[in-house]
């Protein structure tokens, strides 16, 4: 069975940096792995995906700022985020799929229950 758990969400300040990490337990290999966010009142979408054969996707809002790494081992995502805008505000999911090359939230099989984000205007 497999159990996602994310942790590092809090209250920064615009400008600020959090890091965010999630553990996947019992992920099988060969599975994509991603955070997504979901603003309220907003669907949910990807923000950075790491592919197991390819290259990373980060989603235009955070590039250059948001960093992703992946601790294949021991099934460990982490997102760095810097430079944090009012805008970035929403709770934060990480998931594990096949096929999260565009990290596309209809192409994962396992999320966890998320972790808030919030950066005050």
């Amino acid at each position: 069975q497999v159990q996602v758990v994310e942790s590092g969400g809090g209250l920064v300040q615009a400008g600020g940096s959090l890091r965010l990490s999630c553990t996947a337990s019992g992920l099988p290999s060969g599975y994509d792995m991603g955070w997504f966010l979901q603003a309220p009142g907003k669907e949910r979408e990807g923000v950075s995906c790491i592919p197991w054969d390819v290259s990373t996707y980060y989603a235009d809002s955070v590039k250059g700022r948001f960093t992703i790494s992946r601790d294949y081992a021991r099934n460990r995502l982490y997102l760095q985020m810097n430079s944090l805008k009012p805008e970035d505000t929403a709770t934060y999911y990480c998931a594990a799929g096949r096929g999260l090359r565009r990290c596309q939230s209809d192409r994962v099989d396992y999320w966890g229950k998320g972790t808030l984000v919030t950066i005050p205007s």
